[in-house]
């Protein structure tokens, strides 16, 4: 972990999660450089971690240098709507471990968001939008939605 993620980030792993599960060394090293990645492993076995937490350490990287942009930069594709809102659940304790919970910003957008949380989210892009693949060709449909999702640099499903 230590020639992988920062400092800041492997103290925060160890002190909080403890030793990294098999599934989630292996993916650590296959996302830091720059592979696709599957993760196939049983459930509570660390995958979303394993999956997010490369880059959330480049936020925090990013963020201690002022040079995190207001863009979208990771698209989390769930394929229910309760499971995007366990993974939002689910990142907030790294999120806060790592001091960027108000850095950060993560949002949903499914067939439940209100027209108000969707301009929101156009307004203001979160780094971290998770959404439903029928959200996600709205989005791919729409001009506004194409603005946000140019810039996203990794897609986790």
């Amino acid at each position: 972990m230590q020639t992988i993620f920062t400092q800041k980030t492997v103290d925060w792993f160890l002190s909080s999660v403890g030793t990294p599960t098999l599934a989630q060394s292996l993916a650590f090293r296959a996302v830091s450089s720059g592979k696709d990645v599957l993760v196939s492993s049983p459930t509570g076995s660390g995958k979303t971690l394993a999956a997010f937490l490369y880059f959330l350490d480049g936020f925090l990287r990013r963020a201690e240098n002022e040079t995190l942009p207001d863009e979208t930069e990771i698209l989390y594709i769930t394929p229910l709507k309760a499971l995007g809102n366990d993974i939002e659940k689910n990142l907030s304790r790294p999120l806060t471990g790592l001091g960027l919970k108000n850095i950060v910003r993560t949002a949903i957008r499914n067939g439940d968001t209100t027209p108000s949380q969707r301009q929101a989210i156009l307004r203001k892009p979160p780094h971290i939008l998770i959404t439903t693949p029928e959200s996600l060709f709205l989005l791919l449909s729409s001009a506004s939605g194409q603005r946000l999702l140019k810039t996203v640099k990794h897609v986790i499903l």
